[in-house]
């Protein structure tokens, strides 16, 4: 049973010293971009739009 509990233990347990995941950007940073996109994409949208309601309103 020791030895059970004992390979358990080792398996389970998180290393002592986890490095740091370097890669990519800060999640502030992130956020910002997504946000800059999705205005960026709600602003087209809304322009296409308006251009095509007004190209096909009656005179």
């Amino acid at each position: 049973m020791s030895t059970i509990t004992t390979l358990l233990t080792a398996l389970l347990t998180p290393p002592a010293t986890r490095r740091r995941d370097e890669r990519g950007l800060s999640q502030s940073v992130e956020n910002a971009v997504l946000l800059g996109g999705a205005v960026a994409i709600a602003t087209l949208v809304i322009f296409v739009i308006t251009a095509y309601v007004r190209a096909n309103l009656p005179t």
